[in-house]
């Protein structure tokens, strides 16, 4: 399996088949949220416009219902990509500095997409058990909006600072890391 991740990628960079698809599955799971959030605006939209009543708010009902689902799974191949495939990168080439040194540039927005990719991971996965009433009661809130938007834009932040982070490494830089 290592030897397959380390080969070489397919997007015609110096990146490996690793570092390829952590790219192209976090622009989806970006694309994924997206998806989300747009099913949660038409759900509101429904609300706005129908009572309780009318039989068409059962209809925002059920795209509220997709909308959990869609950000649930989008979290979940989201938590995978950074357990599995982001934090031994880090770990390697900034912290460790394996193949250094290297530019300043290099270490500045791979260490601010970790910084801000921590918050929206660690704050958008609590929104996500919260969503799924997985949360202790302490922890619970009703006003659901504030806390979504903000996990949204920090993900969707933090998916264009790695977008930018994967071009530096693979295509700007004069020391790309190299695995294996």
């Amino acid at each position: 399996m290592t030897e397959f991740l380390h080969a070489p990628g397919f997007l015609g960079t110096n990146a490996n088949f690793a570092a390829d698809m952590t790219l192209i599955l976090s622009i989806l799971v970006g694309l994924t949220f997206t998806f989300g959030a747009w099913l949660a605006k038409r759900a509101q939209g429904i609300e706005a416009k129908y009572t309780k009543t009318d039989p068409q708010f059962q209809k925002a009902k059920q795209l509220f219902r997709q909308h959990r689902w869609v950000q649930t799974a989008g979290a979940v191949i989201n938590i995978i990509l950074v357990l599995w495939l982001m934090i031994l990168p880090y770990r390697d080439f900034v912290l460790r500095d394996s193949g250094g040194p290297r530019e300043s540039l290099f270490y500045v927005i791979t260490t601010a997409h970790a910084v801000i990719g921590f918050f929206a991971f660690v704050f958008g996965n609590f929104v996500v058990l919260r969503g799924n009433n997985l949360m202790i009661p302490a922890l619970k809130f009703n006003n659901y909006k504030p806390f979504m938007r903000i996990a949204y834009v920090s993900y969707i932040l933090t998916t264009l600072l790695g977008i930018w982070v994967y071009l530096y490494w693979f295509t700007v830089s004069a020391k790309p890391p190299e695995f294996g």
